[in-house]
């Protein structure tokens, strides 16, 4: 175990205890930090404090870093569809139905299970041996363009672009019903859901800011082809967003409608697919614009609306 400690700064006074950390230790997230506060792993003048803790003149902070456990990630020769490569990035288009990085019940068959059979020893450690070279998540049915990155460098320098909102990703989706405005934003913060902590909802009490943009690009009978923008990048953001305004995402088991399996025929997830991703590439010193078709499944669904819009399945 490795134990740090240092001096709480005048200049710090009153300051969340879980943020003064991250300031003076920048490889770590604030996430991991919370879990060593429960722990009690961290403590102010040797005593247990929780992560709301403001820290004062002279605080005596502790804190104990546990060894790294021991966990080998399963290497797997899964394919992978690359759509963009260098030194430094690797930009992936992920299929639907797969994991991006191994969980509890999900160990087998991700994204880094495939990252590890391709590309071990040459990505980030950044992220700790579950997610090397991940920055960014897409949901397990959810389609479309992840950035990975290779170096320790492009780690950071990613996720001070997603900090700082910098880091474009459009997506498209299919959704129920028809709009009244052609485009607009959904201004609504996102946190768990009240009742089941494995859903997230729009929660004015302990949500988080989430901006959504949303443009009309297509109109059914029963169903939109909708362009959407991300200003933030909350879990499951355009989906609870879209399901709190009245267009559940076709296909969302979660959030939307259980009659789309039947119905529709809609088996495999909601059709929400990453299309764009544009990013500043510090090494080349110039944006990158990648963009990537979704898969199959939103395909023929989308065509199925288009060739019959009063879409009578």
């Amino acid at each position: 175990m490795e134990i740090k400690e240092f001096v709480v700064k005048r200049e710090d006074v009153n300051k969340r205890i879980d943020v003064l950390i991250c300031e003076n230790f920048k490889e770590i997230s604030r996430s991991y930090v919370q879990k060593l506060i429960l722990k009690s792993c961290i403590v102010v003048n040797n005593k247990n404090i929780d992560k709301n803790y403001k820290v004062k003149f002279n605080d005596i902070v502790k804190i104990n870093f546990p060894k790294p456990e021991k966990f080998e990630v399963l290497k797997q020769n899964i394919p992978l569809n690359i759509v963009y490569e260098d030194e430094e990035f690797l930009i992936v288009n992920k299929k639907r139905g797969m994991v991006v990085h191994p969980a509890a019940g999900n160990f087998n068959n991700t994204l880094v299970n495939a990252l590890m059979w391709h590309y071990e020893g040459k990505l980030s450690s950044i992220g700790g041996i579950l997610r090397p070279g991940i920055v960014h998540r897409l949901d397990k049915n959810t389609t479309g363009l992840m950035i990975i990155a290779k170096t320790d460098e492009s780690f950071k320098s990613i996720s001070t672009q997603i900090k700082n909102r910098s880091l474009i990703k459009i997506y498209e989706a299919i959704v129920h019903g028809n709009f009244k405005e052609k485009k607009g934003t959904v201004n609504l913060p996102i946190g768990r859901h009240f009742k089941n902590r494995k859903k997230m909802a729009v929660n004015f009490n302990n949500g988080k800011d989430s901006i959504t943009h949303f443009k009309v690009l297509e109109e059914f009978k029963d169903f939109s082809y909708i362009k959407l923008k991300l200003e933030t990048g909350r879990t499951h953001q355009i989906r609870v967003h879209m399901a709190h305004i009245n267009h559940p995402l076709a296909g969302d088991d979660v959030y939307g409608y259980k009659t789309d399996f039947k119905k529709y025929g809609l088996n495999f997830g909601q059709c929400l697919h990453a299309k764009e991703l544009e990013f500043f590439h510090y090494k080349l010193n110039k944006i990158v614009k990648i963009k990537a078709e979704a898969d199959e499944y939103f395909l023929n669904f989308l065509n199925k609306c288009q060739r019959n819009s009063k879409l009578k399945f």
